[in-house]
């Protein structure tokens, strides 16, 4: 057993056992590691992009991670000091609040890269199998070709993406309400700092996704969770966080919710959307799921900003989940005089989304396959669901899922009360399977064990039915 769960700890005990191999020995796999070190597998990936960064490994894709050839070493240097350089302290010749952090191991989870010999039920991307490559490599290709590709684009974004954007969102928006992102994470980012001073309130979903989470800390604010019931944050709570903390920010996903799989109905929309106004709130919408419907979804409600003439509602929209997660781009819609603070926040953040970045995205989504392709991912998701469900009813037990989403990518099951979600999940991992602890989609201490379980970054439907069904002698444990 490894006494310490640091990184760093694990990169150097682990140095020392890598450094004499010979080039291009294959290193222990990821699964190993967790079991031999009894670590998580998130301390396992950053131990070994620790050691990446020194030169002694190499991953390969499908392969494996192997010993790289042998570099002259640098010069070694003393960095100890950068420890106090880089404390964030808000007393010194500042007003006391709340301090920023960029501390996100649950953010950095979900981007953790499973070995060749684990199933991966974490990621949230699409795997290629379920990408549009053709369709991406066309894009690509015809963006490429436009005159002026390669032009600095307006600072809000190509007028052209912005008109589509205005359009596929709805609610009578125009070009002028639409600002082009560098896709969901960083649009929440922007918004939070844009909307919030460092020590101010901001209510959250509970749980809730992870990068909401670790925006908020990194812009400095206070979450004030507030639980969800069936159909999406609870109003009743909303109400009187709000009247309790003066928050004047509300961050919800009120579509196929990450984790829960919750929607809220229209009624419950206009709630949320009331309750905020009363209080002179801004209700931030991440849409990140708009494009995931299943086939079997039926209608889906329309976004909280569709009916919003106040202003109320600041909405994200990304076609990151519903493409590729290289295809980073997304939007921040809103009306009134928010849109200036927005466009002002996102120069400062990334001065504008590259043009040829933007114009594939325009090609790929005026194509006149687009969608139809999206016909074709519902079609694939339901399918991944189904089997996905009952895998899970199968080895779970149906109480497991109080929820069964038609659209997003992902199921929040429930584990027996005396297992412990971080436990299983790296007992998973020495199984051969990625899970994400439900504790990493909590702002606190959370007593109700789940893992949360995706379904899309798995090469197929078989993939996620058999390792889910691994986990069975593991509910016994604990």
């Amino acid at each position: 057993m490894f006494d310490s769960s640091s990184s760093q700890d694990l990169a150097d005990a682990l140095t020392g056992e890598i450094h004499d191999l010979p080039a291009g020995t294959r290193i222990t796999t990821h699964r190993e590691l967790v079991r031999r070190f009894g670590v998580s597998a998130t301390t396992v990936s950053r131990a070994l992009a620790i050691l990446t960064r020194r030169g002694l490994i190499d991953s390969r894709p499908g392969a494996g991670t192997y010993r790289t050839a042998a570099r002259p070493e640098a010069r070694a240097g003393d960095t100890a000091w950068q420890e106090a350089a880089l404390e964030l302290t808000n007393h010194i010749g500042s007003p006391s609040g709340t301090p920023r952090g960029f501390k996100a191991p649950a953010l950095l989870s979900t981007l953790a890269t499973a070995g060749p010999d684990v199933v991966d039920l974490n990621g949230g991307y699409l795997h290629p199998e379920l990408q549009p490559l053709t369709a991406l490599a066309t894009a690509l290709s015809r963006a490429a070709r436009r005159t002026g590709a390669w032009d600095r684009p307006p600072v809000g974004g190509v007028p052209e993406l912005r008109d589509w954007f205005a359009a596929d969102i709805g609610g009578g928006l125009g070009r002028h309400d639409v600002l082009v992102c560098g896709a969901g994470q960083s649009a929440l980012a922007t918004a939070l700092r844009a909307l919030g001073q460092p020590g101010d309130p901001v209510v959250v979903e509970s749980p809730t996704y992870p990068g909401t989470m670790a925006a908020a800390h990194a812009a400095g604010l206070r979450m004030v969770p507030v639980p969800l019931d069936g159909d999406g944050i609870r109003a009743d709570y909303l109400d009187e966080a709000l009247t309790r903390t003066g928050a004047r920010v509300v961050v919800v996903q009120p579509l196929f919710q990450n984790p829960t799989g919750t929607s809220a109905p229209i009624e419950r929309g206009r709630e949320i959307r009331a309750i905020a106004r009363g209080h002179g709130a801004f209700v931030v919408e991440d849409d990140f799921a708009r494009h995931m419907a299943h086939a079997d979804s039926g209608p889906t409600p329309p976004p909280l900003i569709a009916d919003d003439p106040d202003g109320t509602v600041v909405h994200i929209r990304s076609l990151t989940k519903a493409t590729s997660p290289n295809l980073r781009v997304g939007a921040l819609a809103a009306r009134g005089p928010v849109v200036a603070r927005l466009r002002a926040a996102l120069v400062v953040d990334t001065m504008f989304v590259p043009a040829p970045l933007q114009l594939t995205a325009l090609e790929v989504v005026t194509a006149p396959g687009w969608k139809r392709g999206l016909a074709a991912l519902g079609s694939a998701l339901a399918h991944r669901r189904r089997t996905a469900v009952d895998a899970v009813s199968a080895t779970f037990g149906a109480h497991a899922l109080a929820v069964v989403p038609r659209g997003g990518y992902h199921l929040w099951v429930s584990l027996p009360d005396h297992l412990d979600g971080r436990q299983f999940s790296a007992a998973a991992l020495t199984n051969g399977v990625a899970l994400t602890p439900g504790d990493n989609y909590y702002p606190t201490d959370n007593s109700a064990p789940h893992v949360r379980l995706s379904y899309v970054a798995a090469p197929s439907a078989a993939d996620v039915g058999d390792a889910v069904r691994r986990l069975g002698p593991l509910l016994a444990e604990g």
